[in-house]
């Protein structure tokens, strides 16, 4: 047996999905390590490429360098996904201010309820769960196997995550399709 190939850890991901993402990993660490240092000094790049190779090599060993470990695959939609959530994150931020700030009725009714999810992998119920709770007015609460427990601040917030847009766009940030 050799020093990269584990028979006790069948679910390490292909070598080639494993290569190309330590890749990613090692262009990743190498980059925080210069514009954190600010030196440019070739002792000091030496030792970011010798303890990012380090860490690169850890965690191969380890078995966690995959897709879901470093999801570079996900950021061409994620140029799509990004400015649609913030759109979102700003329309919610003004429906929760008129909520809030109506003087005499704040219409807010808390519910709480279950949504489901057709994301495939964890990776993608993670990201569906964090958009839900960065959108004003609505609190991701648990992911429990095809559902999510949502807090939402009013009935129809509630109607409209049920409505499935932003459970289909995460779906097809993963890379599934509906």
């Amino acid at each position: 047996m050799g020093l990269f190939l584990r028979q006790d850890q069948p679910w390490r991901a292909s070598r080639r999905e494993t290569a190309l993402s330590g890749v990613a990993l090692f262009v990743v660490l190498m980059a925080v390590w210069l514009l954190n240092s600010g030196h440019y000094t070739p002792l000091i790049i030496g030792f970011g490429v010798a303890s990012s190779l380090l860490v690169v090599f850890l965690s191969w060993r380890m078995g966690i360098v995959d897709r879901e470990g470093l999801p570079v695959h996900l950021l061409p939609r994620a140029t799509v996904y990004a400015p649609w959530l913030f759109k979102e994150i700003f329309t919610a931020n003004v429906d929760v201010a008129k909520r809030v700030l109506t003087p005499f009725e704040p219409n807010i009714s808390p519910r709480l309820f279950d949504t489901g999810v057709t994301q495939k992998t964890d990776l993608g119920r993670v990201i569906y769960a964090n958009s839900i709770t960065l959108t004003p007015g609505t609190v991701s609460i648990g992911v429990k196997g095809s559902y999510i427990t949502v807090h939402a601040i009013a009935e129809d917030v509630a109607d409209g995550l049920q409505e499935g847009e932003m459970d289909r766009r995460v779906t097809w940030l993963e890379g599934e399709r509906r």
